[in-house]
């Protein structure tokens, strides 16, 4: 998908998932918060990173002594995802959250920021270090979409309700809780994985990752033509 167009559909994505009709149908139940989630760190911040990988805004370029291409940036960008997902997904905070528009802001605007991190260290790479990129960048969205899957799981699995919110469409608090476990799971985890598998079969069909023909046994390589 080309930057010019990524960015808008980014951006149209973040606007329908923090104000438009969907949200008023579900009002202020948990499926909503979590349509609103998975909108943001499974379909907005992938299309960002798409238009800003391998360009002059790509952090990897500004910063390649801090950010280079190395396993541990999508690593350690995965694991702050995880913090940060896990963490407003305590009652306390996610509670805290619901009750208050600027800290509801600031869990929006942290979502936004960690899994944006996450895929421009996957996606994000000039030709010079695309390879290594790639590697790294298989291992940092397998390593998200496992611990989206396990948090959707938790969540949707649980005997009683763990959020004070108001169910929508008829359904009960702990059914509603449970549809918005499915959603994290399945688009979530969902997302991530297939990130992952689409960067691995990238990985696999570049033609740089051939070794060089050897010679047959018993052959020693042909001279070059004088």
């Amino acid at each position: 998908m080309a930057a010019g167009v990524a960015l808008p559909l980014a951006l149209l994505v973040l606007a329908l998932v923090w104000g438009g009709p969907l949200l008023v149908l579900l009002e202020r139940s948990f499926t909503g918060h979590m349509v609103m989630h998975m909108g943001v760190v499974a379909v907005a911040a992938p299309l960002l990173a798409i238009a800003l990988g391998g360009g002059r805004w790509d952090p990897a370029r500004r910063f390649p002594r801090l950010l280079g291409p190395n396993l541990w940036w999508p690593v350690a960008a995965s694991g702050l995802e995880f913090v940060t997902i896990w963490g407003w997904h305590m009652p306390g905070p996610h509670h805290a959250a619901r009750e208050s528009s600027g800290v509801m802001a600031l869990e929006q605007g942290s979502f936004l920021a960690v899994s944006l991190l996450v895929w421009l260290s996957c996606l994000g790479a000039g030709e010079a270090d695309r390879r290594p990129r790639q590697a790294a960048g298989v291992v940092g969205l397998l390593l998200t979409s496992m611990h989206m899957t396990l948090l959707g799981a938790l969540i949707a699995l649980a005997p009683r309700p763990l959020y004070a919110h108001a169910a929508c469409l008829g359904l009960t608090p702990l059914e509603d809780q449970s549809i918005g476990g499915v959603v994290m799971l399945l688009v979530g985890g969902g997302a991530y994985l297939a990130g992952g598998l689409w960067l691995a079969a990238r990985l696999l069909r570049d033609p740089e990752a051939a070794p060089p023909n050897p010679a047959p046994p018993g052959t020693s390589p042909q001279e070059p033509a004088r």
